[in-house]
Formats: C-alpha cells, sequence, structure tokens
C-alpha cells in the first residue's frame, strides 16, 4: 500500500510541475558574475534573474545561466560559449534571451581582441536565434564600473568600444536594446566593490528588465514608406534613424524595435542629438522620436506653421494625437509658443534649461551675457526694425503664461542654478512664480552649481518616470 501511495504521491508531484511549466515564458540570462550574482549573501534570491522571476510570477521561469568571469571574446581569458552554461542555455528552450557580456572584456589582457567582440557577439545572437524556439533575444548594455585601476575591468572601455558595438549589433540586427550603463551611472553606491551590486542594485536591473518584458508593445507598423523626400537612413544609438525633408527643412524619425501601446512620441525642438539620453530611453520603451527642424526662426509664425504641418504628418502616419514636447535652452521657446495654441495636442512638456524671457537671452537686458548675432537673427525673424520696437513685443513664453495655464498638460523643469547664459531667475523661477499665480503648477529639478551645460541628468529615468507618467 505504501509503495502504491508513494507513486502516486511522485506522479502527482509530476503532474503539477507540467501544469506549472507549461504554458511558462521561458527566460535565459546570459552574462557573468553580475548576472550569476557573485558577491551578494544570498545569490539563489538576491541576483537580478531571481528577483526577475519573483516580479514576473509563476506564468514565467528565469533561468539564470551566469558564468563569473566570462567573457564574450572568443579568445577572452574565459570565453563564455566554452562553458556548460552555455550549453545548458542552448538546450532550455528559451523564449526570450538576455544577454549581458562584455564587462571583463574590457581587462587589459582581453583588449587585444577587442577588434573581433562584435563579430563573436553576432555569433552568439545567431546561435540563440536559430534555436527551435525561436527567441525574442533582448542585448542589455554592461552595468557602469567604477574601479580605477585601468589594466584590469575599466569603463572608459565599456563606453568608447564595448557599448558602441552593442548599440552598432542591436541596429544592424534589429534587436531590442536596454542600456543599463547610463542607469547606475549616478548608482555607485549600490556597488560595495565598484563593480558588483548589491541586492538594491540587483533589483534596478530586475525592474528595468521586467518593465522590458512585461510592457504591452505593438508590431513595428510600416512607418518609413510614407516618409517622402527619404535622405538617409542610419543609426542613432541603434535605432533606426530615418533623415528626411520636410517642406524644405531638415527633419528625422527615429524607430522603437516596436512601438508602445498608442504610439507615443516625443518631439525635440532643438539641438538634435545633444544629450540624448532622454530620447534613447524612451526609443528603448516603444516610442518614437522626432525633430523638425526650425532654428532660429524663435518661435514666430513661420516656425508655428511649420510644425503644425509636421504635426499633422506625423499624426497621420499613425502616431499618436498627444505629443511630448522636448526644449533645450532656446528650444523652450518654440515648445511653449507652438503649446500655447496648440494645448489639446500635448501630453507634457520637458524643458531643460529654458529660455523663456527673449529679453533675457538672446537680448541680454538682464544678468545674463545674451547674444548679439541672435538678438538681430529674432528682431529680423519677426519683422522689428529697432530694439524699442522688439522690447515691446510679446513674443516669449513669459508672455503667454494665460494660454499655458490653460493646457492641461504637466511640465518638468530640469535646470542649472549657476546657469550663466539663461538665468534661471528670469527665466524658469519667473514662469513658475506666473504659472502658480495663474492656477498650474510645474516640477523643477534644480541642479545645484551647475551652469548652462551640460544638459540634462546623466541618468535619465526622473524625466523618463515623469514622461511615461503622463502618457498613462
Amino acid at each position: 500500500m505504501k509503495f502504491y501511495k508513494c507513486v502516486f504521491l511522485s506522479f502527482l508531484v509530476i503532474l503539477i510541475s507540467i501544469t506549472f511549466t507549461y504554458g511558462q515564458v521561458r527566460i535565459a540570462c546570459i552574462g557573468n558574475s553580475i548576472t550569476y550574482g557573485s558577491k551578494l549573501p544570498d545569490r539563489l534570491k538576491q541576483s537580478y534573474p531571481a528577483q526577475l522571476q519573483e516580479m514576473l510570477g509563476k506564468d514565467y521561469k528565469v533561468m539564470n545561466f551566469g558564468v563569473s568571469g566570462a567573457t564574450l571574446l572568443k579568445k577572452g581569458n574565459k570565453p563564455y560559449v566554452n562553458t556548460a552554461d552555455y550549453k545548458e542555455a542552448l538546450n532550455s528552450s528559451p523564449d526570450i534571451v538576455l544577454i549581458k557580456l562584455g564587462t571583463n572584456d574590457t581587462k587589459l589582457i582581453n583588449r587585444s581582441s577587442l577588434h573581433e567582440y562584435k563579430e563573436n557577439y553576432k555569433e552568439l545572437i545567431y546561435a540563440f536565434r536559430n534555436l527551435p524556439s525561436k527567441p525574442r533575444v533582448i542585448l542589455l548594455t554592461p552595468i557602469t564600473i567604477f574601479v580605477v585601476d585601468s589594466t584590469q575591468i575599466w569603463d572608459t572601455v565599456l563606453t568608447r568600444s564595448i557599448i558602441p558595438f552593442i548599440q552598432e549589433l542591436a541596429y544592424e540586427e534589429n534587436l531590442e536594446l536596454i542600456d543599463l550603463h547610463r542607469l547606475f551611472l549616478d548608482k555607485e553606491n549600490l556597488l560595495k566593490d565598484k563593480v558588483h551590486p548589491n541586492e538594491i542594485g540587483a533589483k534596478v536591473i530586475a525592474n528595468r528588465l521586467k518593465e522590458q518584458i512585461a510592457d504591452v508593445k505593438t508590431k513595428p507598423f510600416a512607418i518609413k514608406s510614407k516618409i517622402k523626400d527619404l535622405v538617409k537612413v542610419s543609426s542613432f544609438y541603434g535605432f533606426t534613424d530615418l533623415e528626411f525633408v520636410f517642406k524644405g527643412h531638415t527633419a528625422h524619425l527615429v524607430l522603437p524595435k516596436a512601438a508602445a501601446k498608442g504610439k507615443p512620441w516625443i518631439w525635440r525642438a532643438r539641438f538634435w542629438g545633444h544629450e540624448p539620453q532622454t530620447d534613447v530611453a524612451l526609443l528603448e520603451r516603444g516610442y518614437h522620436v522626432a525633430y523638425c527642424d526650425v532654428s532660429e526662426l524663435f518661435g514666430n509664425k513661420e516656425a508655428i506653421e511649420l510644425w503644425d504641418s509636421f504635426y499633422k504628418a506625423l499624426h497621420q502616419m499613425g502616431l499618436s494625437k498627444k505629443v511630448t514636447l522636448e526644449g533645450m535652452s532656446r528650444g523652450g521657446v518654440y515648445v511653449y509658443n507652438w503649446a500655447a495654441v496648440n494645448p489639446k495636442k500635448v501630453s507634457c512638456i520637458y524643458a531643460d534649461n529654458p529660455v523663456l524671457d527673449l529679453m533675457s537671452w538672446p537680448g541680454g537686458f538682464g544678468k545674463g551675457p545674451g547674444s548679439k548675432k541672435e538678438w538681430e537673427l529674432f528682431k529680423k525673424d519677426f519683422g522689428y526694425l529697432t530694439d524699442e520696437e522688439a522690447k515691446a513685443s510679446k513674443q516669449s513664453p513669459i508672455d503667454k503664461i494665460a494660454l499655458i495655464a490653460k493646457g492641461k498638460y504637466p511640465i518638468l523643469h530640469v535646470c542649472g542654478d549657476k546657469d550663466e547664459l539663461v538665468p534661471i531667475a528670469e527665466n524658469t523661477m519667473l514662469f513658475e512664480k506666473l504659472l502658480l499665480k495663474a492656477g498650474k503648477k510645474i516640477t523643477v529639478i534644480h541642479k545645484k552649481e551647475a551652469k548652462h551645460h551640460p544638459h540634462s541628468l546623466p541618468n535619465p529615468e526622473v524625466i523618463v518616470d515623469f514622461i511615461l507618467k503622463a502618457n498613462q
């Protein structure tokens, strides 16, 4: 009787196991010691694959195939493809493969073979892509490294060689890309030995991976075929950049690997490609990034009418009705002047050290130096013949508070408190005071002791979170 009871219980265990395994999404985590969970007190619970499993739940099976010290390079001091874990990963029938290799390839002992990194990586990608399970392959950049010994693991090699190689592969092979490096630029405190994340750091990685895996995205739609006067197709940090001519002006539309629900987009007003971290982070999350060059028109009637046409064209191509506006420096004039007359088309505004009073810049009639050249261009763009006529104009965002305050979109400013070119007191601080008086709040992130440059934040997650929330 005991024998039959044991057999029955064994059968029940197997049945339960099959029930929970059937239909699960199988995720293979490929990597080195950071994936494995080295330096963690309990890697089986604290490594990022383990925490990812906890976050995703029983509908997923997350498998940790990390190998401490492993290199992607076949001629590295410990090639990942020579390990038993690699063979197990290939045999695991994965539905999703997360690849995070490159940290150990930066060691001096391995640098002589770095020219083979991209080709070796491509072979690894194909090995998984050609599996019967046809997995979704996602490339992860290595996290930031803070050690200063340039003969060992060295962050400079990551940023100058490894990460650009990974971005090229993401573009050429049309693969999803997650930039973990930028995510850790401000998190040195989470890497006790300057290399390996602690439990909280591993959770940061797991959270980002969960977001990428769980978020609903649509298949790429045929927007390229709808663009006329295409000039060039190239890579924008691993994503496809369509450069074209729109009504005589240079324009860009960068495509995500798959569009987020609703096909959201962010529209950069000025300085294409400068401090692109927010744009890249949103591309990862399924946003399109758009640009139409109306430089040095200072948000005049011509600029607004051109932007109206550009917006209409992109919306007709399939992008969402509401757009996120991004205005750096003088780009602040463009986004607010357009938003003032198009409030229902704006989901939110992110402005960075923005010009909000043209008398402050380029006028130079306040604390800042202004710009005589741009001041003359401003007068020409608006048809003013004298300084007095220009000073009496009301063409700045600061003059359109009533219209801006009526807009139901949230606003975020990132500003250097020591901005020497666009003084914060004459621009964002005054703008904020007037908006609050009109009944509208804005969020301002102050960068203490920071000047006009550099724009944005090294890790843009707080900006990205603001935009994602505004577009929910």
